[in-house]
């Protein structure tokens, strides 16, 4: 049997510099806020900006590379 698996795609601007967290049993996790905008005209052909904030977690290897290559403001 295969394993289903869902994939998300955000883009957007990460918030705070990732919080690093290393566990005991060897383990690592990565938190940051990421901020993903949308933009549309309205019925009025004004223009509207919606922000939404995602709070991220990433494991092991991610998290590491989390550590290294993000940083607050990057896109």
């Amino acid at each position: 049997m295969s394993q289903i698996r869902n994939r998300i795609v955000l883009i957007g601007r990460v918030g705070h510099e990732p919080e690093i967290k290393c566990f005991d049993s060897g383990k690592k996790r990565a938190q940051f806020s990421l901020a993903v905008t949308e933009s549309y005209y309205d019925d009025k052909g004004d223009r509207v900006e919606n922000t939404q904030w995602h709070r991220i977690a990433a494991w092991g290897k991610t998290a590491d590379f989390m550590e290294k290559f993000v940083h607050k403001g990057l896109e």
